[in-house]
């Protein structure tokens, strides 16, 4: 089913779209990705090229900044090759540079368009569904005055581990409102979006379904009724359709997922499947508990099997460990202090990009590639070209 025709396009992605199609088949670089965001300061006085800071602040945080002085010293360390490729003719931008720089720049249009590259860089094969899980996450180290936190509401690909999108979720709202606004930017006929308890909302099946994609919501007692259905189903009657077992931080996790179609009568449009997942943990002090999740799904049983929906269930949780445990303990991004205008958002912005290059550059550990890359001041930008 085609993109609902309600669903608007960013004119910076129509852009991107343009310079994607300029170069055949191959999908765009990260630097020509950066080339093609607007430059808002006045002309006048201008002394480096919105892509050379850019391309540098990039650089910087793929080996290891995180801060705006840390940008600077990475760039006034820089090898004369690597300043050069980057377009700094002349003298390297200052401190003060990259933070006017930074904190000013659009950071929707920054996350729009390294989304677009993103796609264009993991789309999936023909055969295959792409499977994209949604979450929001908090800078904690960016609230003062009273005012909390900004908080970033982001898509991840589940299978390359890297970000498709992100929106700023305003303090006066939460993410419902914006669930729709982050995916209206991603392609999703065909694909899977998975989410937790807050957005098993009936506006965001009804939105799915509209875009042509499949569901795989965790419901829980915020939807009293529903989860009051789905757990009354006779689930005893229900063979064990997947059992998993894991060992690590701590404790021994056994799951157990339960899957019945549910074609008629659930309160929850497009729902085909109810899943029911029950977890026996136990600690190494020998402490047992015990948890059961219940889950809707849009896909039909011909669709996904308890096999599929178990990977697709675990997998949502990749957002949290591949993504936002990355941010907070690798880059220690709680205990910035990046306050002000868009700075916040735009460094987390690097940082998922640095991720997302490191993923697929073939890092499978994010904290080992900021050191390697640190290690010699040309193998930012080397691995950044590959991209």
């Amino acid at each position: 089913m085609p993109a609902s025709s309600s669903s608007p396009i960013s004119p910076v992605i129509d852009q991107l779209l343009d310079v994607g199609s300029s170069l055949g088949d191959d999908p765009p670089s990260v630097l020509t990705v950066l080339g093609t965001l607007a430059d808002t300061r006045k002309r006048r006085g201008i002394r480096h090229q919105l892509g050379a800071v850019l391309g540098l602040a990039v650089c910087a945080v793929l080996a290891g900044a995180r801060s705006f002085v840390a940008i600077a010293e990475w760039a006034a360390d820089a090898d004369h090759a690597t300043l050069a490729e980057l377009g700094v003719r002349d003298a390297v931008p200052c401190e003060t540079t990259f933070r006017r720089v930074l904190q000013s720049l659009d950071a929707q249009a920054l996350d729009d368009s390294l989304g677009v590259w993103s796609l264009a860089r993991t789309a999936p094969a023909t055969e295959l569904r792409r499977i994209i899980a949604i979450d929001g996450k908090t800078l904690r180290g960016s609230a003062q005055g009273g005012v909390p936190g900004r908080h970033l509401l982001a898509a991840f690909d589940h299978v390359h581990g890297v970000v498709l999108g992100q929106v700023d979720v305003e303090a006066k709202t939460n993410e419902i409102p914006m669930f729709s606004t982050l995916l209206d930017a991603i392609p999703l006929v065909g694909a899977v979006v998975t989410a937790d308890a807050m957005h098993a909302q009936r506006t965001h099946a009804e939105y799915l379904h509209g875009r042509g994609a499949h569901f795989v919501l965790t419901v829980k007692r915020n939807q009293p009724k529903l989860y009051a259905q789905l757990a009354t189903l006779p689930w005893r009657d229900v063979p064990v359709g997947d059992i998993a077992r894991d060992r690590g931080h701590g404790r021994v996790e056994t799951r157990q997922l339960k899957l019945t179609a549910v074609s008629v009568g659930l309160l929850f449009p497009h729902a085909a499947q109810a899943i029911q997942i029950r977890r026996r943990r136990r600690t190494l002090a020998g402490k047992w508990s015990t948890e059961t999740v219940y889950a809707v799904t849009s896909l039909t049983p011909r669709e996904a099997g308890p096999q599929q929906l178990a990977d697709i269930v675990r997998g949502h949780w990749k957002i949290e460990d591949q993504l936002h445990w990355v941010r907070d303990v690798t880059f220690d991004e709680d205990r910035s202090q990046i306050r002000t205008h868009n700075g916040p958002r735009v460094m987390a912005s690097l940082r998922n990009l640095t991720i997302s290059v490191l993923r697929l550059t073939g890092a499978t550990n994010i904290a080992a590639g900021l050191r390697h890359h640190a290690r010699r001041p040309h193998r930012p930008l080397q691995t950044i070209m590959a991209c």
